[in-house]
């Protein structure tokens, strides 16, 4: 047992083994193997515990980062356990899919020099050790109320929002339009970086905590949006955003050439056994293809990787800016290069050709211009430097927007932003309607999960102080608009 912190000074980082690029191209598996539990705990006891942890700062979750990692390094993992899930609904979800470099760890005060402590692998070993040793133990409120709660949505946000509200005892509902728990985590997040085994362990979870599921729902078709309103206390609008951004060049709607999301889901979907008619038939499946990818988030890591593992003849992303300047997770990027994709950075597409279906990409240099008034710098195309990829299938990669809800709902009530999201209160989570809140990326636009996890807890922080309040009036109702 390491029994002395600040060890960074005689170990060096050692995540992890990862399994070789060519072994984990042929599978969906995880690409990292378990943690030793003697490595996690000496890479735990590589924190400095400094005096003001920036690791824990430039945490969305503001999770307690040096207390775990003191405890893990100690073998006190039930301990790091309890104090993991106190500020973090699902820990070893985050451990996995997170983008450290860019969060904690980016922010580690030994990083520079030293390279930083392992936190993400530390905190996903050790939720899994609390599954293992059954720590994990399900939700028991100390009292039941008779309040009850609805939350559309069953990805990230409304499920940590559930999560909080049961604890608090309320009878909590959680409706999704598909057949799975999880959003994204199931359906647009590969197997590679998250196994479906570990969300449909929350999911039990959290029915065993009493949180009820309706699946399949249609909100604003067969189940009214007015209907759910009558059901319950107050309701929480946590969808996410899934449509996808387009781009404005000939030749975009060529067969072959078709949005990240679509892709991802059918290869997922394909993975967890479910028939999947546009994989079989080939349209949404890269087996033998040229892929090109448009985009450089992590949306476009997970489809280049996927397309890979499909065994496509090539892969290929295009992306606009260079290496430094791409918005996804670096540790990705490198996946991807050791796996086999090809990148052609500073580099955007100007049409996709082919008489019906897409057999080629053309594309023009790009140049890094002056920073704007974000501070990031523009991109201009280079005048005569045009060429041309072939391609046999197309993914492009470029973000998501928002659904209208409204229409969707048919409840023109909801009030929405210049961006297309739902308005609400800035501290009470709130919509323009009473007892309708709120969270996750259909308020702040697509972010990481991280983020969501966040705004569902406090977004049912912000459902139990209005449900306490109704609960205390004489005609138990309170309605506050949105600013």
């Amino acid at each position: 047992m390491t029994e002395h912190m600040q060890q960074f000074v005689r170990l060096a980082q050692q995540p992890p083994e990862k399994r070789a690029a060519v072994e984990r191209r042929e599978d969906f598996g995880e690409i990292y193997r378990d943690f030793d539990p003697k490595d996690a705990a000496a890479q735990a006891s590589r924190c400095s515990q400094c005096g003001i942890p920036f690791c824990q700062v430039h945490c969305p979750l503001g999770n307690n980062i040096p207390d775990w990692l003191k405890l893990s390094a100690e073998g006190r993992l039930e301990e790091a356990y309890e104090i993991s899930a106190a500020t973090n609904t699902f820990p070893e979800i985050c451990g996995r899919i997170c983008p450290q470099d860019r969060l904690c760890e980016g922010n580690c005060v030994i990083e520079k020099g030293f390279e930083s402590v392992t936190i993400g692998a530390v905190e996903r070993y050790i939720t899994d050790t609390a599954f293992e040793n059954g720590w994990v133990r399900p939700i028991r409120p100390r009292r039941e109320r008779a309040q009850s709660v609805g939350i559309i949505g069953a990805g990230p946000a409304g499920l940590a929002a559930a999560e909080a509200l049961r604890r608090k005892g309320y009878q909590v509902h959680v409706h999704d339009r598909h057949d799975r728990v999880g959003g994204l985590l199931i359906y647009g997040i590969p197997g590679f970086k998250l196994e479906k085994e570990i969300v449909a362990r929350r999911r039990a979870w959290l029915e065993d905590g009493g949180i009820h599921f309706h699946l399949n729902d249609d909100i604003g078709g067969a189940l009214s949006f007015a209907e759910l309103r009558a059901r319950y206390d107050a309701v929480l609008v946590a969808t996410g955003v899934y449509k996808a951004r387009e781009i404005d060049v000939p030749g975009s709607r060529l067969d072959g050439v078709v949005p990240a999301l679509d892709y991802l889901i059918a290869s997922n979907r394909k993975g967890l056994g479910d028939a999947v008619l546009d994989y079989d038939s080939g349209a949404l499946n890269a087996a033998g293809k040229r892929v090109v990818v448009i985009g450089g988030g992590d949306t476009a890591m997970d489809c280049v990787r996927t397309a890979i593992r499909q065994d496509a003849a090539a892969v290929t992303c295009l992306y606009r800016r260079d290496r430094a300047n791409m918005p996804g997770s670096a540790r990705e990027v490198a996946n991807a290069i050791d796996e086999g994709v090809e990148f052609t950075w500073l580099s955007a597409p100007e049409a996709f050709v082919g008489a019906g279906r897409v057999s080629a990409v053309k594309a023009v240099r790009m140049h890094l211009g002056l920073a704007d008034a974000s501070g990031r710098q523009t991109v201009e195309p280079i005048a005569g430097s045009e060429f041309t990829i072939e391609a046999d299938l197309v993914i492009k990669a470029l973000g998501f927007d928002p659904e209208d809800l409204p229409g969707a709902f048919n409840e023109p009530g909801l009030a929405l932003t210049r961006w297309g999201t739902l308005k609400v209160n800035s501290k009470s989570f709130m919509t323009a309607l009473p007892g309708v809140f709120a969270a996750g990326d259909i308020v702040r636009g697509a972010s990481l999960v991280v983020w969501a996890i966040k705004d569902g807890r406090d977004a049912a922080d912000a459902m139990h102080a209005y449900l306490e309040t109704a609960a205390a009036r004489p005609d138990g109702a309170l309605a506050t608009a949105a600013e």
